[in-house]
């Protein structure tokens, strides 16, 4: 199974994941590790990316995805995948790719991007992201005001109960 941990910057997607991680003992991929240069230049010029920006980004992490899936293994990323479209490269044709959705309010995540002043994305860029999200459908939303262990448990709980109506359990 993949977990991809999505939303916007500031929800706490690589932090979540970590902790998801250790929880179940699957390997994390951080979808920024996958940018290229250019990528990383225009973000910390406070330049938003396009979607031509963005393709060869979402097609390296679904290669990584499909590496994973052919290995039978189990992975989560965490990846902003702000629109419906990036999601549907992602995913491709394989049902056992869940999706949680990291939601915080504008305060919150401008906050936390405040606090990490280290990090290629600017908070400047935050609303540029929230005018991109589109929010998905069908995904497990959890709400970033719950604290991390919270968070952690119900996504592996959901997961959990995915691997049940699923073929073989989570390993």
């Amino acid at each position: 199974m993949i977990c991809i941990l999505m939303g916007v910057s500031g929800t706490g997607k690589s932090t979540i994941g970590k902790l998801l991680s250790q929880k179940l003992g699957w390997k994390f991929y951080d979808a920024d590790d996958f940018h290229s240069e250019a990528n990383i230049s225009k973000m910390k010029q406070g330049i938003p990316l396009e979607d031509s920006d963005r393709l060869p980004w979402l097609q390296a992490i679904r290669a990584k995805i499909e590496a994973i899936v052919a290995r039978q293994d189990n992975g989560i990323f965490a990846c902003s995948a702000l629109k419906q479209s990036y999601r549907e490269l992602l995913q491709g044709n394989d049902p056992q790719v869940a999706w949680i959705y990291l939601k915080g309010s504008y305060q919150q995540l401008w906050q936390r991007m405040q606090d990490r002043p280290e990090h290629f994305m600017k908070p400047e860029m935050l609303q540029s992201q929230l005018d991109t999200l589109e929010i998905p459908q069908d995904a497990l939303t959890v709400d970033i005001a719950l604290n991390q262990a919270e968070i952690v448990d119900r996504i592996a709980k959901y997961l959990q109960d995915l691997a049940d109506l699923k073929p073989g359990k989570l390993r």
